[in-house]
């Protein structure tokens, strides 16, 4: 899992997983309730529990083992979100269609991953650009904080900040505080510490719910597994949907790993990031797993950046969340009794760990600024890493060719006094 004794602490690295589960544990209570419209479809949603946890845990072991690093993976909520309301809704298609599509863009990302195209698309990515994606990534998180803690409105492009009387929007500003002045003072553990303590004094304001029963046993995901079929194979749409769901995967987890490590200081001075074929292979692999069992694309979650700000750098970390998502399997009523408003205040100190990138970027070269800045923009108010990389890159491109260009034509116009002598 690439600990060494000599360079990490294995208390840092447990403390880490920790901290990185408890950022990811609402996925627990949501990815079920986002399945619900495809319930008279005829879909199983009470085996999604067991199924997205099931993902879950072989995704992030797939992080801990093969790649080595400290990322947690579960169904990613966006292309869940194309998964039900566009495939299945939209279009009319089965579940069993989806399904297939999630497991075609599986394997054909595995196959990008064992190829050097992967290794292409990264290196086409500027310097500025890689560090504007941590950043990005950094207010995308925080944002997620604010909208979990109930602290911003639901609907809307630009947030408007809700009132400040609510219980749990007093218990946020507690955490905030409190994390905040961890981070200050320089405690290991200090995220984790301020979740648990905000839950705890959550139980008087009532904003923490203490669970009548502690254990549940889990459902048996039989009714999803494999559930694929080669008939859909000769329809277009079907390919489509791979492409689709295969351009988000992509760009959404490299997006994610890049923006994380090289906040970090993990990329090297060449710019290449270590063991990234194995990180991007282990989601690839998450992904086709992921539609065996009966789940949408698996992703790696932008929430390991809590981890990260611990201090995890092994599969130390990720095999710690893999087994907080097994013990979750029967312990699920007493995870799920963790309030948003514990979690909010960890991805919002998140998000200033890996804010602190912008510090590499080049303020004083605009051709560099302005697709960093449009990229670190986009990524919280379109609410998609992969938006803000795409507008970043186009952005990137377009100035670099225009900015060229009318510097050729300014060189015609008005030759220096060298080039006017070979006219002459």
């Amino acid at each position: 899992m690439g600990f060494s004794v000599h360079r990490h602490s294995l208390k840092t690295e447990i403390v880490s997983g920790l901290t990185t589960f408890t950022t990811m544990v609402y996925i627990l209570a949501l990815l079920p309730a986002m399945m619900e419209p495809l319930r008279a479809l005829g879909f199983p949603v009470d085996t999604v529990f067991t199924a997205s946890i099931l993902a879950t845990i072989v995704g992030t072991l797939l992080m801990a083992f093969l790649a080595k690093r400290p990322f947690g993976q579960a169904p990613g909520l966006t292309l869940n979100i194309f998964f039900i309301q566009t495939v299945c809704l939209s279009l009319g298609y089965p579940w069993q269609f989806a399904l297939t599509a999630v497991l075609i863009e599986g394997i054909l990302f595995v196959l990008l991953c064992i190829g050097n195209l992967r290794q292409i698309i990264f290196e086409l990515v500027p310097s500025s650009l890689k560090y504007a994606i941590a950043a990005g990534i950094g207010f995308f998180i925080a944002m997620l904080g604010f909208k979990s803690s109930g602290m911003l409105a639901n609907g809307t492009v630009f947030n408007h900040l809700e009132t400040l009387s609510t219980p749990a929007a007093i218990l946020f500003l507690i955490g905030l505080i409190l994390t905040g002045l961890f981070a200050i003072l320089r405690i290991k553990g200090g995220l984790l510490l301020g979740i648990v303590s905000v839950t705890l004094i959550g139980i008087p304001m009532g904003v923490t719910t203490v669970p009548d029963d502690v254990f549940s046993m889990p459902v048996s995901p039989a009714p999803l597994f494999c559930q694929f079929s080669s008939e859909f194979l000769l329809q277009p749409d079907l390919w489509v949907c791979v492409l689709i769901m295969l351009f988000f995967d992509v760009f959404d987890s490299l997006g994610t790993i890049v923006g994380i490590m090289t906040c970090t200081g993990l990329m090297r001075k060449n710019g290449r990031i270590p063991h990234l074929r194995s990180i991007m292979l282990s989601d690839a692999l998450a992904t086709v797993t992921g539609a065996c069992l009966g789940c949408s694309t698996v992703t790696t979650y932008a929430e390991s950046a809590t981890g990260f700000a611990e201090g995890g750098r092994t599969g130390v970390s990720a095999f710690v969340v893999a087994l907080c998502f097994t013990a979750s399997l029967f312990l699920a009523p007493l995870f799920l009794s963790i309030p948003a408003a514990a979690t909010a205040p960890v991805m919002v100190m998140a998000g200033l760990y890996l804010f602190g990138s912008v510090r590499h970027i080049s303020l004083t070269n605009t051709r560099e600024m302005l697709p960093a800045f449009l990229t670190i923009l986009l990524m919280p108010v379109t609410g998609s890493i992969t938006d803000g990389i795409i507008a970043g890159l186009f952005s990137y491109i377009l100035f670099a060719f225009l900015g060229g260009l009318v510097k050729r034509l300014v060189h015609r116009r008005h030759p220096t006094a060298e080039n006017a002598e070979e006219l002459v």
